[in-house]
């Protein structure tokens, strides 16, 4: 399986912003996490990361008969990104989002994700591990 994980907005700063919300642990360390978590399981994973809701939506759509699967967390993005919700419900990968915290004990804004209706599933506040916990049920899927 091939997977794709996009991450939105300040989730390069991993480690830097908020650790008591985010954890300690770096970006670099969380692509690590699941690249070889992916290879333990016969599967290959890619990070893409960015600030900017256009390469975001580009890399979804580059997605299209690449990968088998996406795991997104669109970071302040999953709040109003109307823009990422078409382009996921444009192409014919499926896509996990992830959330590190708990984002229905946050600000009531959080709670509330438009990007979550073109997903097959939602995680969140299972800090890193909800991004393998993701890839785990398209790995049972396959």
């Amino acid at each position: 399986m091939k997977f794709l994980i996009i991450n939105g907005p300040n989730l390069n700063l991993l480690g830097k912003r908020e650790p008591g919300i985010y954890g300690d642990e770096s970006y670099d360390a969380l692509c690590k996490m699941v690249k070889d978590y992916a290879a333990a399981h016969g599967s290959t994973a890619d990070c893409f990361q960015s600030n900017h809701e256009g390469a975001i939506i580009d890399t979804i759509q580059a997605a299209d008969g690449v990968y088998d699967a996406i795991v997104i967390n669109p970071g302040a993005y999953t709040h109003y990104s109307y823009a990422i919700l078409d382009a996921l419900k444009a192409i014919s990968v499926p896509a996990y989002e992830v959330h590190i915290s708990h984002i229905d004990q946050r600000e009531p804004f959080r709670a509330v994700s438009v990007t979550a209706p073109a997903c097959v599933g939602q995680l969140y506040g299972h800090g890193l591990k909800g991004y393998l916990m993701a890839m785990d049920w398209f790995l049972e899927k396959k």
